[in-house]
């Protein structure tokens, strides 16, 4: 398959950024990653790969800085606080990058956190690609439930986690600070019972095969 799941690293957070910042209203500043990937135990973040770009030429991507809030933590070198030109940086590794996920383990439910498709790469399965390899780790990590948020506007992305077996449990209101939309809670069975693994290696195998023929 052309595409595969890798572990979110400190080096992909710059083109982390860039997708979020195209793919929502309202982003979280690079320091926010960084600390994420340092400092929180629980969390589990994943970035999605194309192996054709990765073996194609160069890509210039931009980090645009000037958007972060100025930092107190004197852990990071000077070339990472804000106001600094933009930087271009002609690599591959980060260009192969498609989009990305997180989630964190709060006892025994993985919240998934974020899950982001750059707006080029979408209507391929990619995110649900994405979302598959989220409930892959809850299993990984002991979770026995999976839950998220999602806007109440957004019908494709709740088709999309209703097909998982996520189910509506509530609704936190104006819960996005870009609009104040509200969120609908979503949550999945409990996914070590025997329907719903059977149902997600199915619906797995099936996702497979499909992005085998892109």
């Amino acid at each position: 398959m052309r595409y595969v799941i890798d572990r979110m690293t400190m080096a992909d957070v710059p083109r982390v950024i860039e997708i979020e910042r195209l793919a929502y209203p309202s982003t979280w500043p690079p320091s926010a990653y960084r600390k994420e990937l340092q400092d929180n135990r629980w969390a589990h973040y994943i970035v999605l790969r194309d192996k054709q770009l990765l073996d194609g030429e160069p890509t210039t991507t931009v980090v645009a800085a000037d958007q972060e809030k100025p930092r107190r933590n004197r852990l990071f070198p000077l070339s990472l606080l804000p106001n600094r030109p933009a930087i271009s940086m002609p690599v591959p590794e980060l260009a192969s990058i498609l989009g990305f996920a997180g989630l964190w383990l709060m006892v025994d439910e993985a919240h998934v956190t974020t899950i982001a498709m750059h707006p080029d790469f979408r209507r391929r399965g990619l995110g649900e690609l994405l979302l598959a390899s989220l409930i892959d780790i809850a299993y990984e990590i002991g979770a026995k439930w999976v839950t998220l948020e999602v806007r109440v506007s957004n019908y494709s992305a709740q088709n999309l986690y209703r097909k998982y077996g996520f189910r509506e449990a509530g609704v936190r209101h104006r819960y996005y600070s870009d609009n104040q939309e509200d969120a609908l809670i979503m949550w999945t069975d409990e996914i070590h019972s025997d329907a719903y693994r059977q149902q997600f290696l199915a619906l797995k195998a099936d996702l497979y095969h499909k992005l085998e023929m892109q």
